[in-house]
């Protein structure tokens, strides 16, 4: 398995790359929130949420084909809401605009798909700006520094450093098992295909363990090493207060 996927763009040298991660997260969690409480019928703000995202994107000089297998993926599951659609009737109060605080009222099957389909893209555009801009450990440095709960860190960092390790271990039984003449590919190898699953979440838990008598062990005490804080630049505040200016100025203006 190849292990740099995941992050191999946030090693890139642009404008975005070389901002403070603190940043980044900043505007990230602001604009989804703004883009959140957008009403669904304020399609010119969300031009413009669309317009200064693809403009952070040149910026970070990411390809444009890693931004849309990006999405791609998120896209199907918002399309399961346009499965509904026809059982919506039009004038119903069938969700909320902002956060929940306003409700639609006079809400029809295309409004409703139109609202979570475009927030719900800008907003996962937003993610994959940050992660793809951000190095891991430097993305997890940041959101200590914006005193993020430990534990909520610990468990991105635990995730990012074994997840390779147990697809690794997946791929390794499933080679083993189809030597064996096993089938998990169609329909009646489901069964197999739960055996492994079994296997895996046996090895998974061991493996826990012996990670956990590892570091205590070695004197983990429930926090890393934390690498030499970064200085916050004029820049890093330039950029946040821009980005959300140019979303919150939307959101006032044209919602």
């Amino acid at each position: 398995m190849k292990h740099g996927y995941f992050d191999q763009d946030a090693y890139r040298d642009s404008i975005i790359h070389r901002l403070d991660a603190r940043a980044k997260i900043l505007a990230a969690v602001g604009g989804i929130v703004i883009c959140v409480s957008t009403p669904a019928t304020a399609v010119g703000a969300f031009a413009i949420y669309a317009a200064a995202l693809a403009l952070a994107f040149a910026a970070a000089n990411l390809p444009a084909a890693h931004v849309a297998k990006r999405l791609a993926t998120v896209l199907p599951f918002a399309l399961m809401v346009a499965a509904f659609a026809p059982f919506l009737k039009t004038g119903q109060t069938s969700g909320g605009y902002s956060l929940g605080l306003r409700a639609v009222a006079n809400a029809t099957p295309a409004l409703v798909v139109w609202n979570v389909v475009a927030k719900s893209m800008l907003s996962a555009g937003m993610i994959i700006l940050l992660t793809s801009s951000t190095p891991f450990p430097q993305l997890l440095h940041g959101l200590r520094r914006l005193r993020a709960p430990e534990v909520a860190v610990l468990l991105l960092s635990f995730t990012y450093r074994y997840l390779f390790v147990l697809v690794d271990e997946f791929q390794r039984l499933r080679r083993a098992h189809d030597a064996r003449g096993g089938r998990t590919r169609r329909l009646w190898g489901v069964s197999s295909l739960g055996h492994l699953v079994a296997a895996m979440f046996i090895r998974t838990y061991e493996r826990a363990e012996r990670v956990y008598a590892a570091m205590i062990s070695r004197g983990f005490e429930g926090r890393f090493a934390h690498v030499p804080a970064t200085p916050w630049r004029w820049a890093d505040g330039g950029f946040a207060a821009a980005y959300l200016g140019v979303f919150f100025a939307a959101r006032m203006a044209l919602a």
